[in-house]
């Protein structure tokens, strides 16, 4: 039975930082989103806040910058080789992460079979936040869920890679985990643990460990 690799985006594929953060680094905002940044790890806003606050900081937001952020993130290496390997072997590979989908879609092009993320205003905004559109932990299990089905699969067939709180639940749910640069909260959680700059070698850990 082939096996569904979910793998988040902030911290996981991207070493060290979110995809917030590179966006609103792109447009000269470090001090503005590292504030909003600690009230969300806090706990002092959740997602949809979250979401609300980064879109009023984003108000000039072009495509072109997010082009800009996206190039210049600091990426975990042979990503796309990574995925290509997964593709090869018929098994699928999807990206599910709380980051705005206009930029998480952009990894479809590396080879991922789906990306979804939190559903944003088209750039550049015209429009607010939509709440409905915005996930939590919760929210990356119900896509999971969803790809499944549409890949003929179950949550047994599935592989979380992940490094942060809000993979958690994403952890809990399948039966084989892979803990990227996590801290040791989330590393407890997970099936198998990675620290390294690598994604190949965070894959090559499932494939040759029952």
């Amino acid at each position: 039975m082939p096996r569904l690799h979910l793998f988040d985006l902030d911290g996981t594929l991207l070493i060290g930082s979110a995809a917030p953060v590179e966006i609103s680094l792109q447009l000269g905002l470090g001090a503005e989103i590292a504030e909003v940044e600690r009230d969300f790890i806090a706990g002092h806003i959740g997602p949809v806040e979250y979401a609300t606050a980064v879109r009023e900081l984003w108000a000039e937001l072009t495509v072109a910058d997010v082009t800009a952020a996206f190039e210049g993130a600091p990426w975990m290496a042979g990503i796309q080789e990574a995925w290509a390997g997964i593709r090869a072997r018929g098994e699928y590979v999807a990206v599910v992460s709380l980051s705005p989908s206009f930029f998480v879609e952009r990894l479809l092009g590396w080879g991922a079979h789906a990306a979804h993320g939190s559903v944003f205003p088209e750039v550049p905004f015209t429009a607010p936040i939509n709440p409905e559109g915005i996930l939590d932990a919760g929210g990356k299990v119900k896509i999971a869920d969803a790809l499944c089905a549409s890949f003929g699969l179950t949550r047994a067939d599935c592989i979380a890679y992940g490094d942060s709180f809000s993979d958690a639940e994403m952890f809990a749910a399948v039966p084989v985990s892979v803990a990227v640069n996590a801290d040791h909260h989330v590393a407890r959680l997970a099936t198998h643990t990675y620290t390294g700059r690598d994604l190949r070698e965070a894959c090559e850990i499932v494939r040759t460990t029952p």
